[in-house]
């Protein structure tokens, strides 16, 4: 059986070090590089099954890497970040970055990031009109939420929100792309909107909404529904 090429982008020979006896052992066939160019080159010559991209790169910003490979690409791209500030996150985010570990990380939490990620682009399947996420139930055909079995009205923004996170479930959405995508482009900046739907979300949605099991917070960066 032909093994999953992972890329490996990062300029730290530590890094390197770490990272690719470890995806070799998890089953995975890996390749490194170690500058910008040498990415692009080899996401386009080596058809990745995904790849793990460092933000700081001696030749450039690892943001250049994600433009490039989105021109031609859907490959999953899981951002690893050194940087203390969301900014950064956020732009590898919208330029279409999968996800983001922060560094220092753990080998187990990358490695299920990576299953998660593969498992989502490998599905053919569309997305399924009937949803779960424990006890909600998500309609997406007819616009439907119920709990525990009980129908839940939803205003039309929170319906495209909550079904805006489900088509992306386990996936971050950032702040932009779930702005522009319920408000419209003009409205990318007015994070206050996102928040007071989220809250009305998990008022109607979450056992405890001060302590959601299914919304998350993203820290800065945006929301991820999970089951």
């Amino acid at each position: 059986m032909m093994l999953q090429r992972v890329l490996v982008v990062d300029d730290e020979p530590q890094i390197q070090r770490f990272l690719k006896p470890a995806l070799i052992a998890a089953g995975f066939d890996v390749e490194t590089a170690a500058t910008a160019a040498e990415a692009k080159r080899l996401a386009a010559t080596r058809a990745p099954a995904l790849i793990v991209l460092d933000l700081g790169l001696p030749d450039g910003d690892g943001k250049t890497v994600i433009e490039s490979v989105r021109a031609f690409s859907s490959v999953p791209i899981i951002v690893l970040s050194a940087r203390e500030g969301e900014i950064e996150k956020i732009a590898a985010l919208d330029l279409g970055a999968n996800d983001y570990v922060d560094k220092p990380f753990g080998i187990g939490e990358l490695l299920a990031r990576i299953r998660v990620a593969l498992r989502l682009t490998q599905s053919t399947e569309p997305v399924p009109s009937i949803q779960n996420f424990g006890s909600i139930r998500l309609d997406l055909e007819h616009r439907l939420v119920s709990v525990g079995g009980i129908d839940v009205h939803l205003t039309p923004k929170e319906f495209d929100l909550f079904a805006l996170l489900a088509v992306n479930a386990n996936k971050v959405v950032t702040h932009r792309q779930a702005l522009t995508s319920v408000w419209g482009s003009a409205h990318g900046e007015d994070v206050q909107y996102l928040r007071v739907i989220i809250a009305q979300l998990r008022a109607k949605l979450e056992t405890d909404p001060k302590m959601p099991r299914h919304l998350l917070n993203v820290a800065g960066v945006g929301y991820r529904l999970v089951d």
